[in-house]
Formats: structure tokens, sequence, C-alpha cells
């Protein structure tokens, strides 16, 4: 008996014959990944995974809206403080010409005396409208850098929302009612400047 014969029906395979002179099986694996991307399993391989995201940059972090809100109250009150402090310097020598009259008017001030108190006044005017022309410019500066600013805009708008509620509670105490807008306006700066959604955008991460 051959096991080598073909019509042995007690023989091995035609298939195995190669195993037996130290051949190892296959076990039905191909042993060679097949061309054209194919894993062997009738599905496409999947492509490599690309580290860091694969190369596509994520999106860009959108300003939410109670920080736009707060960046167009800090143009509102800058504009403001424009206005007030260019007339309060243009209308700085007409309160000097008004003191003059008054001091003129009481013959027990001398004329130099006249001449101290008007330069006083007129200083003082200038001073104040200086004064509003820097909060204008803190504010709309402060604003500006919203846009691509970290923390440091978020603190100058934090803290120049605090010194608008201050004067504006201490003009409301000397009865003056304009200044509820401006105290109302320092309020949400603050507020919507140290919610979560001024803390989303503020520490947004730099791409």
């Amino acid at each position: 008996m051959s096991f080598g014969d073909p019509n042995n029906p007690y023989g091995p395979p035609q298939g195995q014959q190669g195993q037996q002179h130290g051949q190892q099986p296959h076990y039905g694996y191909p042993q060679q990944q097949p061309q054209g991307g194919q894993s062997g399993y009738g599905y496409p391989a999947a492509p490599p995974v690309q580290p860091y995201g694969g190369g596509y940059a994520p999106a860009p972090a959108v300003m939410p809206g109670t920080v736009k809100a707060a960046r167009v109250m800090l143009f509102v009150l800058g504009a403001c403080q424009v206005i007030g402090g260019v007339l309060m310097i243009a209308a700085s020598s007409w309160f000097a010409d008004y003191i003059e009259d008054e001091v003129n008017s009481d013959p027990s001030i001398s004329a130099q005396d006249a001449d101290t108190v008007t330069s006083i006044g007129a200083g003082l005017m200038i001073g104040l409208g200086v004064i509003f022309l820097a909060f204008a410019f803190w504010a709309i500066f402060t604003a500006v850098k919203f846009a691509t600013g970290r923390g440091g805009p978020r603190v100058s708008a934090i803290i120049y929302g605090s010194v608008v509620t201050l004067v504006s509670v201490i003009n409301l105490l000397g009865a003056n009612l304009f200044a509820l807008i401006s105290l109302v306006l320092g309020i949400l700066i603050i507020v919507f400047c140290a919610n979560k959604n001024g803390s989303y955008w503020f520490n947004r991460p730099q791409y």
C-alpha cells in the first residue's frame, strides 16, 4: 500500500502531500497581503490614522453673544466719553470767561485773584476733559483687543466696568439720573466678561 497512490482512498489528499516532506501548513490563510489595499476578507483596508488630528486645523472659536454685547457697551461708553472730553476742553474758555465775570462783579476781589481763579477753572475743565479722553481710549482699546486678546482684555474690561460702576453710583448720589445708564452698562460689562461665556472666549486655545 502506497500513500503516494492517488487512487488509494486511505492516503492523504493531494494538497497535503507537501506537508509530508517537511513543508509547513498554511491553514487556509494567505501568506501575503493582497495588492490594491484589500484586507483579505473582501473589505478595503482602513487608511492609516494621521497623528495630531490628521493634519486638519480645528475650527476657530466663535465669540459668544454676551461677550459681543460687552464689547459693544465698551465702544458706546468710549464714544460717549470722547464726546464729553472734547466738549469739556472746548468749553474751558467759555467757563473761564464765566468765572471771570462772576469774580469781577465782586469788588472785594482783586484783579490778580480773579485771574488766578479763572485760570484754575479753565485748567480744571481741561483736566477733566483729558481724563474723559483717557477713559475713552481705555474702553475703545480694550474692546478692540476682544477679537485677538486673551486674559488681559478680560481683566481690563472688568476693572473698567468696576470703575464706571463706582463713578456712576457717586453721580447718582448727586442726583445725576443720567448716571443710571452708565451704571447699568458697567455692571453688565462685569457680568458678561466674568461669566462662563467670557471664560470660554478669553481662555480659548491659541491656534
